[in-house]
């Protein structure tokens, strides 16, 4: 499950080291709406491991998914998520099983401290599939030590991060447009990339008058929050007064940094 980042990309050379190059498949589900340079990182990566990336997509983008449901989606809820990365993971999962007689064991580059998360995954490939598929965690479960995977793959390996983690992202969802973002994370998008958040704030303005509901990417003293009201009190206040806030939100389900 190869998201861009140092961790999916240690634990997919970890197991084509274990397994061998035709027992692994480099899987990842694109949105449309990743940074250019998550996209150099990751072929940079398929090369050193020395497998091609299996690549699927929908067409859509998140944007075409919140209108397709008439749903705009928040930290609580994102259904391109569920549309762009998990529908596209069970459907490949299953056509594994299905036209080539193979049974997958998904692999993901989840840390020691992300355990609620591994744990969700468990019970939702448990489920969801047809039939329960088997999912590792080998930073976790496999490795020893703490592995640094970031010096690894710079020091190591000679590859250069994604340019997201020296800005500060805690993770690179959708070139930092993801609505799982918090306050914290949209500070930071509108500091390092302020045209960016104005697609996403013009993207939120348009969805609004679309369907005349009155919805936000975020919330705030629980009522919708917009990101241009955000913008007027990021200029108001100082947007570097906000860009070390702490989110409780999480990346997409399938998207790991």
């Amino acid at each position: 499950m190869f998201s861009g980042g140092a961790a999916s990309a240690y634990v997919a050379y970890k197991m084509v080291q274990a397994h061998g190059k035709e027992h692994c498949i480099l899987f990842f589900t694109n949105t449309l709406w990743e940074d250019d340079d998550n996209y150099r990182f990751m072929d940079e990566v398929a090369d050193y491991i020395g497998i091609e990336i299996t690549e699927r997509i929908d067409g859509r983008t998140p944007e075409e998914v919140f209108y397709d449901y008439r749903f705009l989606g928040n930290s609580r809820l994102a259904k391109c998520s569920e549309e762009l990365k998990v529908y596209q993971t069970v459907v490949f999962l299953e056509e594994l099983r299905d036209k080539h007689n193979l049974e997958p064991i998904l692999y993901f580059g989840i840390g020691p401290h992300e355990t609620h998360r591994s744990d969700n995954l468990r019970e939702f490939y448990k489920h969801y599939p047809l039939e329960p598929i088997e999912t590792r965690f080998p930073m976790i479960e496999t490795f020893r030590e703490d592995i640094d995977a970031k010096t690894i793959i710079q020091n190591g390996w000679g590859i250069k991060l994604p340019r997201m983690y020296e800005l500060g992202f805690s993770h690179a969802n959708c070139g930092g447009r993801c609505v799982r973002g918090g306050f914290g994370h949209y500070a930071l998008l509108y500091k390092v990339w302020p045209g960016r958040y104005k697609e996403q704030e013009e993207m939120e303005e348009n969805f609004r008058k679309h369907f005349e509901k009155n919805v936000s990417i975020l919330k705030k003293d629980g009522r919708p929050f917009t990101l241009k009201e955000y913008r007027e009190q990021l200029d108001r206040d100082g947007v570097s007064n906000f860009v070390n806030i702490k989110d409780e939100t999480v990346p997409c389900v399938c998207t790991f940094s």
